[in-house]
């Protein structure tokens, strides 16, 4: 069984490998990642380090990507802004899973009436857009980081929610799960044990896709004074600073809209990848 599992995912990953635009994504993906772990290294400068000698300098041979009107390097806050959004990216899409799975699961293995109930309540959360939900729960809790994760997750437990619910009910009444309840197994255990593995595959595409989602999400949110507080180097938030410099210091808001914009656009072309690679009908 263990050597069927990895010959299938070795047959998704080499699908995958043939998409060269998911591989363009992997690539970004991994370079963000190492980029995020190797900040304190790579950066330059400490991301929050003044000098008001070097107030709002182009960029040079010193500071690559220019300075901010406090004097502070703009490529080592861009650098450091990767730490924040690829945790806020990764936890908050997390915790959606793991909730919104939780709910789904529930309500498609059991249906009836909690089916109804459960499945009623995300059709209300489904009816706020999902910007202006994390909008509210973010002006409700305050600044701060775990406040952001919670607020881009909790928005975005709907979807998982409905998504896991539609797997669990085309597989709930597989040979499989009757072969488990025959055998005594209890619900939780067939639940996480023999359901949800068995839905793993549109999770996934849809994790990566919610994960450029969920740091566009944060990167507004923080944009619109929601986020996190100064100085901390979040891209939105160096957005929302630019603002005012941007008819003469352009270079304040193109670098960190840059970064946003490669970081959605490879997660986005390897999300693509992997519902292609994943796509039974696709399987030779």
């Amino acid at each position: 069984m263990q050597t069927k599992k990895n010959s299938l995912w070795g047959q998704v990953f080499a699908r995958l490998k043939k998409n060269r635009m998911a591989m363009i994504g992997l690539c970004i993906l991994f370079g963000l990642l190492a980029t995020a772990l190797l900040a304190d290294i790579i950066a330059p400068f400490p991301f929050d380090e003044q000098d008001l000698f070097a107030t709002l300098e182009g960029p040079s041979k010193l500071h690559w990507f220019g300075t901010d009107e406090f004097g502070r390097d703009i490529l080592s806050r861009i650098i450091h802004g990767s730490r924040i959004s690829l945790q806020v990216g990764f936890v908050a899409v997390g915790f959606s899973v793991m909730v919104g799975g939780f709910i789904g699961a529930v309500a498609g293995y059991y249906g009836g009436r909690t089916d109804n109930i459960l499945m009623r309540l995300m059709d209300i959360l489904l009816s706020i857009p999902q910007l202006l939900l994390a909008i509210s729960v973010a002006a409700s809790l305050g600044p701060g980081l775990l406040n952001l994760m919670l607020a881009v997750g909790i928005a975005a437990i709907p979807q998982y929610a409905r998504l896991v619910r539609a797997s669990v009910l085309s597989i709930r009444d597989q040979e499989f799960v009757e072969a488990a309840v025959s055998v005594g197994s209890s619900d939780l255990r067939i639940i996480f044990r023999h359901i949800l593995p068995n839905c793993m595959a549109p999770i996934i595409v849809q994790a990566t896709l919610g994960v450029a989602f969920a740091i566009l999400t944060a990167a507004g949110l923080s944009f619109i004074g929601l986020g996190l507080e100064p100085p901390t180097p979040e891209w939105g938030a160096m957005l929302s600073g630019g603002r005012e410099f941007i008819r003469d210091y352009p270079y304040m808001t193109i670098f960190p809209g840059m970064a946003i914009m490669i970081t959605i656009l490879g997660l986005n072309f390897l999300g693509d990848g992997l519902r292609d690679a994943l796509d039974p009908k696709l399987r030779n």
